[in-house]
Parts: structure tokens; sequence; C-alpha cells
């Protein structure tokens, strides 16, 4: 029966009143041939119209001034192509949050009196497919006038997807096919950053997902992890691969157990083949799964954000402009509350240090931008291509320094300048002008020892000064003396910055971090010091007496050897005090002859590298 109501496009614009709202799907469900006959119709009806949609992706919606006594074109996205019209006055941004925007179509809060829909053709019995859940269904409940579109090139898509033609006022068959939008390309500046946020992730995390080159690149550096959950609300190519790679289970969801969750579905025509009846994505309406109570039932939940400026108190500037699909404010604040009420949720936002005309992303302050997300209370991550920024539980100054050393390395010292002027950090704060360009990223590397215990290793930083003070104050008498040779009882500011701003040229120092409570926790710290002119280095390390006989001081010493030799040192020489038999146990397993001399109850050490 339901043949009986196709119709042609001419006969459904027909119907349409002055003054009528039309609801129109987005990405691969915009209903294009209806679309198109709309815009190319002259028919004396189809003026001062409503276009309702949530964002216009396409190029079939018009919204130059040739259109203007035809409709008017309401979108809920400040980006894509809709930018600059929004700017002019041409179409109308109404600020939502995701999950509201059902809610404002059945309160009537936004009128709706006609939706086109677009539809998979429907079965034997009559029933249909969505492309994705999003809002159409809320759409096709209050719309006076339903209309779908039969397209036979969309995907059958599973979720609350399903309808029956009982449920339309008419139908059309397309004539276009469906949008497709092509991918981002692989950049290095992004596949840096993308590794560096994959450094956060941990195995069994539940990932959201955005559009643009930042989730491009993560598609790669989330491949080596395991049991990773998707909830997001978008679908797309690069998540395909994610879950193509084997990362992807949702094994570990507190709800859609064993599906990635979403909403839309945007990308290329490999994409929705690949989603046709495929049971490993789950689609629903953005009212459940942008609900921060839905995501928060999720544990682990990594709510990943691009951002496009951030200053150093943890303000995030977002985009804006034309080709961007990130909403307002408002729409992180779902994902990014979602994020705190999941139990071992974490927030990132990245951005490249730098914007391609140069200039800095990283700023003392953002006054001059629009679209700020000032939520510094519960500010987590923020990653660069140079590194990652831990901001949770950082103090005002802390975070300063954390986020001067994401900044790119020539604009750090005037970073460094500006940010004392305003009294951010300590004005004796120690900057080396190369300290940037020499900090060795390559040091960086994870291990896992006894008792399922997983360190990450790294070169110290300035900002470790707060951290490496708690480390010292953990330290019994007896494992200080043996690491500074005196009964050191303090260890004031001015002396703690010397030690943790160092010049690499000369010295190396890493520190061994443990962040499995969310924040990074220093538990040892190893270092060589070369003076200028000679061969060999001086070396000596300490862990954290919780974390000791695991291995951390064995693979510190292993990776000091290894940066040392890149360095051309020819060995390592180390005074310990004979009555430290842990440390000397270190040395001896040294993969090089160690020669020992015992004089006064300590034990010159020296280590040569290129020993016979």
């Amino acid at each position: 029966m339901w043949k009986q109501k196709i119709v042609s496009p001419e006969e459904i614009l027909a119907k349409i009143e002055p003054g009528m709202s039309i609801f129109l799907g987005t990405g691969m469900a915009e209903p294009r041939t209806l679309v198109k006959h709309l815009m190319e119709s002259a028919q004396y009806n189809l003026q001062d119209l409503e276009l309702i949609q949530l964002v216009s992706l396409g190029d079939v919606v018009a919204i130059d001034e040739r259109y203007v006594r035809k409709f008017r074109l309401k979108t809920f996205f400040a980006g894509w192509i809709a930018f600059d019209a929004i700017s002019e006055g041409r179409v109308d941004l109404i600020p939502s949050r995701f999950s509201r925007v059902p809610w404002l179509f059945k309160t009537g809060a936004i009128n709706i009196d006609v939706a086109f829909i677009q539809v998979t053709p429907p079965d034997d019995n009559g029933h249909a497919y969505l492309v994705g859940a999003s809002v159409e269904r809320q759409a096709m409940e209050m719309a006076k006038i339903v209309v779908g579109e039969i397209n036979s090139e969309i995907p059958r898509t599973m979720g609350d997807t399903l309808v029956n033609m009982d449920e339309f006022h008419y139908l059309v068959e397309a004539a276009e096919p469906p949008l497709y939008v092509g991918r981002w390309p692989l950049q290095d500046v992004y596949m840096k950053i993308a590794a560096n946020v994959a450094s956060a992730v941990k195995d069994g995390s539940c990932i959201s997902y955005g559009l643009g080159p930042l989730y491009e690149a993560l598609a790669k550096t989330l491949a080596t992890k395991r049991n990773l959950g998707v909830h997001s609300p978008f679908f797309t190519d690069a998540l395909m691969d994610l879950v193509k790679s084997g990362a992807v289970t949702n094994r570990n969801k507190g709800v859609f157990r064993g599906k990635s969750c979403a909403s839309y579905a945007i990308g290329t025509k490999e994409l929705m083949d690949w989603l046709d009846m495929n049971p490993l994505v789950e689609f629903q309406p953005q009212d459940i799964v942008m609900d921060p109570r839905t995501i928060g039932l999720n544990d682990s939940v990594m709510a990943i954000f691009p951002a496009r400026k951030v200053d150093l108190t943890g303000n995030i500037a977002l985009h804006t402009g034309k080709g961007n699909v990130t909403a307002g404010p408002g729409n992180v604040q779902e994902l990014f509350m979602g994020a705190t009420l999941s139990k071992n949720g974490r927030t990132i936002f990245a951005l490249p240090s730098r914007n391609r005309a140069g200039e800095p992303n990283i700023l003392t302050t953002l006054d001059k931008y629009p679209f700020q997300f000032t939520n510094r209370e519960s500010m987590d991550l923020v990653a660069t291509e140079y590194g990652v920024a831990f901001l949770m539980g950082k103090t005002m100054r802390e975070r300063a320094q954390a986020l001067i050393e994401i900044a790119h390395p020539d604009d750090r010292a005037e970073l460094v300048r500006q940010a004392k002027a305003v009294k951010m950090i300590y004005a004796d704060q120690i900057y080396f002008d190369d300290s940037g360009h020499l900090y060795p990223e390559k040091i960086a590397c994870s291990h896992h020892f006894k008792d399922g215990l997983t360190v990450r290793f790294r070169a110290i930083k300035p900002s470790d000064e707060d951290e490496m003070r708690r480390l010292f104050y953990r330290f019994s008498d007896q494992a200080v003396y043996y690491r500074y040779f005196s009964p050191i009882k303090t260890m004031p500011h001015q002396k703690m910055q010397e030690y943790v701003t160092v010049d690499y040229r000369y010295t190396m120092s890493i520190v061994a971090i443990n962040d499995a409570s969310g924040v990074e926790k220093i538990i040892g710290e190893g270092r060589y010091v070369r003076t200028q002119g000679e061969s060999f280095a001086d070396t000596a390390f300490i862990i954290d007496e919780n974390y000791q006989g695991k291995g951390i001081a064995s693979y510190l010493f292993e990776l000091l050897i290894r940066a040392a030799r890149e360095e051309g040192i020819a060995g390592f020489s180390a005074d310990v005090i004979e009555s430290n038999r842990a440390m000397i146990k270190v040395f001896e397993k040294a993969p090089f002859p160690v020669q020992t001399v015992l004089t006064h109850g300590v034990y010159k050490i020296t280590i040569p590298f290129n020993a016979p």
C-alpha cells in the first residue's frame, strides 16, 4: 500500500504554504532531491519559509541573497558553510545543547510544520531505516506533513532507526545521491598531537569522536589500544578505521555494551557501505547519546575536543568559521559533564601550538576570542604536538608553567616574560632560551612492571618543581642521605627550581610517573651530569620507597645509558655509600663491566660503555 503514497517532488512543494517551517535531515540523512527541487522551484507559494537543519553540510541548501524571499535557514551549528551567512545575518543560529534539540521540537519551542526525511527502500512489511537517529523521529512526530525520500544508496543502520511507511504522508523517490563528506588528509602536526593524546588514553577507555584532522589522526594513534568503547555524536570514516583495527570492542561500556553508539553518520561511500546492517554500531537520538547522565554510565570516558586557543589559566577558545562542525560551548559542556560523571572520566583539549599563520595558540589571555569554554575549575588535560599538560589539581602558577612547556619553543620565552609580568609565575623563575628546542621528547615511553603497575618516563620539566618537592619530602632520612650525602631537611623553591631546570646539553634527568589516579605523580628520578670537556658523566637516581623492588630503578638506568650513548658519553661514574646495597645491585646489572673502588665507606663506581 505504501507505493500509493509516491508522488513527484512538485506535488509535495504544491502543498507547502507560505510561512511554514520545514525540517531537513542532516548529513547523510539530507533529502537532497526534495531540497534541490525546493531550491529550483518558482512556485509562488514557496515564500517566507523556515528551513530547520542541525548543520548545513552540503551544497544543495543555497543560502545566498537570491533566496532571501523564499526561505531563511535556522541551524544549530555555527560552522561548515553557514558561518559567513550567520555572521552577515542571512542565517539564524539557534544556540542549544545537543541533547536539548529533541525537547525543543517536542515542546513546540521550535515549530515544525513539514519534515523531509530520507529513508531506505522499505522491506515487504513496509519497514525502512533512517540514516542514524539524530532528531528525525522527533521531527516526524511533530510535523503536520511528513515526507519520506526513498534512497537505495543509503545504509540500513541499526538502533532506533526503524520506521514504517505508515508514518509518512507522502513519499518521493530520490534522484540525487546521498551527501558524502570526504576525509581530511593526514598532517604531520596532527599526527604528533594525536600521538600525545593517545598517550593519555588508557586501554578500556570510552571515547567521544568528532570531525576534522585531529580525529583523522587519532584513528591511527589509537589503533594499538585495547578494548576501547565509543559513545559519540558522530560516526565517521576515522571511527570505522578504528573499529576495524580491533582497538574498539565496547566490552567495558556501561550502556549499549558491545556496540559503538552515535547519532549521526557522516563520511564517504565506503563508510555507508560498511554501516549497512552492521550490528557493531548503534544509532540513538541526540537526547540519549548526548545526555551527560547517559554518557556518565560508561566508565573511563575520554572526551576529546579540538581547540582553537588556550590561555595560561586553562580557558579554551573553540573553533569557529567555515568548514568547522564544532558547536558552541554548551554542546562541549555535555560531553565534558558526561566525562565528569563517568568513573575515572577524563577530558582533553588538543590543538597545534601555532595556527596556520604561524601565530601562537597558547596565550596569556583569550579576551579577544569568541566561543570561549571557561570551565577551568574542571579542566583536565591539554595537548599540543609538544606534549600533554596535566592541569587537574594544579595551582594557577603550575598550570601556567605546564602550558608554557607545550607551547611552540619559539614562543615560550615571551610567554614566560608575560606570565612574570602578570605574576602568574615566580618572578625569579629560571628559563633557558634554548630549552624548548633541546627538550628530548624521544625519551618519553611507558613500561609495565610488577603487580600490573604501568609507569611513564619522560625528561624532567620546570613544571615538575612541586611534584619533585613532594617526592623529596616522602623520602626517609636514610634515603636522602644515600642520594645527597648529607642530612638535607628542606628543599625550598630556589633550590628545587635549579634542580628541575636543566640544560639538556650537559644534564639528562628522567622522571618516572604514575598517573593511574588521573594526575601525574612522580615516583622516581634518575639523572646524569657531564662537566663540559669530560668524557664520563656522573649519575644517580632515587625511587619512592613505596615503589622500590619493582625494577623501576633498573629501567631508569637503562634509559639513562641509552640517552648517554646517543650523546657520545663514554661512560658513567657514581659515588655510592657502602651500605646502599640496593643501589649497588642496580649498577651491577649494567650491560657493561662495572669497576668499583671502596674508599672510606664509599664505592667509586665506573662503567665504561666501550670496554672490551
